[in-house]
């Protein structure tokens, strides 16, 4: 990361980091309050870190203590990255919870039942990509949507298309 923004910052990176190093009991305390998971805190440690050296040049001593400027940027990264992972969770379900959903059709003979599930199984299984790639197919959109979705070419989409085809029918027909 280039932490130069002018020809000032070699003062202020220094003096930066002594405080931020001197008031890191503040930045470990809001992390430990709003994750959960080591991983979690790590991540928000360090957008709180990246967040104060982006604000430092405006920071006021005559206004406010660092401790008090640095507590209350923490807790602002910490809460609106809290309202992400709320909004995340509440709007995308996980895809272990949808598969039940479309084998939940009791109206089909158990033969078609038995081979969507098959189908949902072997898809799962393939790495994320590949996932997204035959759920995007399925859902009847088109190598061009596809490639603008995952960021791969629209060749890129055919081929793998073809491939996962070709796995996924001698997954299922392995007899063929």
């Amino acid at each position: 990361m280039d932490m130069t923004r002018s020809g000032t910052d070699t003062d202020l990176r220094p003096r930066f980091a002594a405080l931020l190093e001197q008031h890191r009991g503040i930045v470990l305390k809001v992390a430990r309050g709003y994750c959960r998971h080591p991983e979690d805190r790590l991540d928000l440690i360090q957008e709180i870190s990246v967040q104060a050296w982006a604000a430092f040049e405006d920071f006021d001593p005559a206004r406010a203590r660092f401790s008090t400027w640095l507590y209350r940027l923490a807790l602002n990264v910490a809460i609106s990255q809290w309202r992400r992972q709320q909004h995340r969770q509440r709007h995308h379900a996980p895809l272990d919870d949808a598969l039940p959903a479309a084998t939940a059709d009791e109206r089909a003979p158990p033969e078609q039942r038995h081979a969507l599930h098959q189908l949902e199984v072997a898809i799962h299984a393939l790495p994320p990509l590949d996932r997204a790639l035959m759920l995007l197919h399925l859902d009847d959109h088109d190598h061009r949507q596809i490639a603008e979705v995952l960021g791969i070419s629209v060749a890129n989409v055919s081929t793998r298309l073809h491939r996962l085809r070709q796995q996924l029918r001698t997954r299922l027909n392995p007899t063929d």
